[in-house]
């Protein structure tokens, strides 16, 4: 006997079951499940807090034991990250880095990769804005600054796209490469500015040539910040609505989540892992020209104050999961420790100072 047909298109001419209305607890699933993002956001949110105040408590314990006041401490923490102005202005000039570093390791992540490979990229990323500075040096301004940046965001994409290369064709281990690359990165800038690159004309410290004067860029009006801030707030909100709102960023999730998921799906699962870390060193990358532009203006040891490393605590999660006002929030948080820090050492870190309180 055969059965009636159904179709789709018209519930009315199935059978009587598929003419039902669903049962409560399907509803009730359904609801739940539209709701579910919410949810997830608020325990997010109270996981964060918890862990804060968990980690206050621990910390104050500690400071206390040495015979100091809690809470004097953690208001020279405020007062010296955001109780004034000039506080203020001195973490959101940490803070730009520190933003861009961290997509280095936050977006990897999302493909299930973790690197730490962020300070080499941000040295690759400032060298390489310096020799096309150089290059471009009889360039409009405008132009020149945007050629400059873009050079080290290439040179840093392509570094850690390197690392990426090695995980998929011959098994390396992408957090054992990243590590040893950053060394390399630094061996490379300092045997270029000793010698090739190297501005004799500089005689405290080895540096490379200075990039042209009108390619920097200043202040935002009205602050002693660099536009490095805008900069960086810019290409998070993008690589945000990108990754979240696209088809490249599920396809970076289902290969982060189940790599044989991904496999079976049939996703190009070499070429989403260099695209992957291709944007996190770009990110890095993007960071090293920033400090080559805005702050430095050539190539020296001042690009290794460990903008990479700082940057991974500045990343949301291992697992990828990215929102733009959350790291943002991460970095300025680390930031405005920074700047305690030179706060209470009475230090003075404007745009030009030396890096020494700066990272």
């Amino acid at each position: 006997m055969a059965l009636p047909r159904y179709d789709a298109r018209n519930r009315d001419t199935g059978p009587p079951e598929a003419r039902a209305p669903p049962p409560a607890h399907a509803t009730l699933s359904w609801r739940l499940t539209a709701r579910r993002m919410p949810t997830d956001s608020l325990e997010s949110l109270l996981l964060s807090l918890a862990a804060l105040a968990v980690a206050a408590i621990l910390f104050g314990g500690f400071v206390a034991l040495q015979g100091h006041d809690p809470l004097a401490v953690y208001q020279t923490l405020y007062l010296g990250g955001f109780g004034t102005r000039f506080s203020i202005e001195n973490t959101l000039t940490q803070a730009a880095p520190l933003l861009l570093t961290a997509l280095c390791t936050l977006i990897p992540a999302r493909v299930g990769l973790l690197v730490i490979g962020g300070e080499g990229a941000v040295v690759l990323g400032g060298l390489g804005a310096v020799l096309a500075g150089v290059a471009l040096a009889s360039a409009p301004a405008s132009i020149g600054t945007i050629l400059t940046v873009s050079a080290g965001a290439l040179a840093g994409g392509f570094w850690i796209a390197a690392a990426a290369a090695l995980k998929h064709m011959r098994g390396v281990n992408e957090t054992i490469s990243t590590l040893l690359m950053n060394y390399i990165a630094i061996a490379l800038m300092n045997h270029l500015i000793s010698g090739p690159i190297r501005d004799f004309s500089q005689t405290l410290k080895a540096q490379s040539w200075s990039i042209p004067n009108p390619f920097m860029i200043g202040n935002i009006p009205g602050w002693s910040v660099h536009w490095g801030v805008v900069i960086g707030l810019t290409f998070c909100v993008l690589l945000h609505l990108v990754l979240r709102h696209t088809t490249l960023g599920l396809s970076f999730d289902i290969l982060g989540g189940n790599r044989r998921a991904a496999q079976m799906a049939g996703l190009p699962i070499g070429r989403l892992m260099l695209l992957a870390c291709f944007l996190g060193g770009a990110a890095a990358g993007i960071a090293g020209a920033v400090e080559i532009v805005a702050v430095h203006g050539a190539a020296s040891e001042s690009l290794v104050v460990g903008l990479g490393y700082t940057g991974i605590l500045g990343s949301h999660s291992w697992r990828g999961r990215m929102h733009w006002l959350s790291c943002w929030w991460r970095s300025c948080s680390v930031a405005s420790r920074r700047a305690a820090g030179c706060y209470n050492a009475g230090s003075t870190c404007h745009m030009r100072s030396p890096p020494c309180c700066r990272a």
